[in-house]
């Protein structure tokens, strides 16, 4: 990966909206109010907006629809979507595209109302013929198998899994705008209803309402904005499949590609990141990912966890909003690990706030653990 595009942009303002359960709004309109609020905290106007970089599961053609609601004619469009990793590889697109001077102010963004419209995750709209016949519930079956696999490897535990899910509830507690913020044990989780074996209802995410936005510009632009610059320092994305019978291997992801090509781009290691922001849709995921981008060795992820590394006070913590297990997952959660990270960065995290933090990952994942994107944003270019 080019070192040149190394903190050439920054997260120059981020914005939420309808977090948990938003009735009486639209997707569209949960999106809008977020990219308000964006766009306020970056102290910018919609007719600064030339780049539109966004996908979802309620429009055919998102781009078209969000350009159309905004009432925006943008120089960039991206609306590449490969699940809910696209918000973190958009950094990427979205660097790209500056630095090549097709746009100057990037708009990144996501609603939905899911959980007040429908009430349930969104059923696949692409057929999948070689699974059809065994009749998956899918994403969860799927996660379950690459929970299985790792279990039988490596020896982790429902105990392990279920801290994960405890870990995330404890930030959660720390954050007035998670949807679940009463206490979670260890027997809680355990007792739970089952869902896919070995997977209970705690181990899998939220279905909730919300919106987010992330406003990316130059960094030369962003030297008089009235908050601190965010860099993005590094970034990669990677993607080996899409239907889970074809995962390569079942408990490794590619992840370990695109963390690599983002700690090689920031130049920096996992030692140096004070703060961890992934995609937890399901306990595994975190076990996996800490693993993949270099945070503990293959096979002791669930230790990790079980251990207290990720704890409120612990070495690394990992989504102190709570994550989308429980804090917000509505539909696709990637674009709420960039706003966390940055609001970490800034400082403005309230009693959630870390006392040391200068170096952040953000980490997307899509479909059924098929495309990995990380970011690395930091304070230092």
């Amino acid at each position: 990966m080019t070192k040149e595009l190394r903190s050439r942009t920054v997260v120059a303002g981020v914005g939420l909206f309808g977090l948990g359960e938003c009735r009486g709004f639209s997707h569209m309109e949960i999106m809008g109010q977020a990219i308000r609020r964006a766009l306020e905290d970056a102290g910018i106007g919609l007719k600064d907006v030339d780049g539109l970089f966004t996908t979802g599961m309620q429009n055919l053609l998102p781009a078209l629809s969000t350009g159309e609601y905004l009432h925006l004619n943008p120089t960039y469009t991206d609306a590449t979507n490969f699940g809910g990793s696209a918000f973190v590889a958009y950094l990427q697109s979205a660097t790209a595209a500056i630095e090549a001077g097709l746009c100057k102010v990037a708009l990144i963004c996501y609603g939905s109302n899911q959980r007040s419209a429908a009430g349930k995750l969104v059923s696949p709209v692409e057929p999948a013929p070689y699974e059809a016949p065994y009749g998956p519930r899918n994403p969860i079956t799927a996660y379950a198998l690459a929970t299985a696999r790792h279990m039988h490897r490596y020896g982790t535990t429902r105990e392990d899994l279920a801290s994960v899910a405890v870990a995330m509830r404890k930030w959660a507690a720390l954050n007035p705008d998670a949807f679940t913020r009463e206490p979670l044990s260890l027997e809680d989780v355990l007792g739970s209803r089952m869902v896919a074996d070995p997977l209970t209802v705690r181990d899998c995410c939220l279905v909730t309402d919300g919106g987010g936005a992330v406003v990316l510009m130059s960094a030369d632009a962003a030297r008089d904005l009235p908050k601190t610059p965010v860099y993005v320092r590094g970034f990669g994305v990677s993607h080996s499949h899409k239907s889970i019978m074809e995962m390569p291997e079942l408990t490794e992801t590619p992840a370990v590609h695109s963390g690599r090509r983002a700690f090689s781009m920031a130049g920096l290691a996992p030692r140096d990141i004070d703060a961890v922001q992934l995609y937890d849709a399901f306990t595994i995921n975190p076990i996996l990912f800490m693993e993949d981008l270099g945070f503990c060795p293959k096979g002791e992820g669930g230790r990790f966890f079980a251990d207290g590394n990720t704890l409120p006070g612990g070495s690394i913590p990992v989504n102190t909003n709570g994550g989308g297990l429980s804090c917000v997952h509505p539909g696709m959660y990637g674009v709420f690990t960039i706003i966390e990270g940055t609001q970490q960065l800034r400082g403005e995290c309230g009693e959630r706030q870390l006392d040391k933090c200068r170096n952040i990952i953000v980490h997307g994942n899509g479909g059924v653990l098929a495309s990995q994107a990380t970011a690395i944003l930091s304070l230092e270019p």
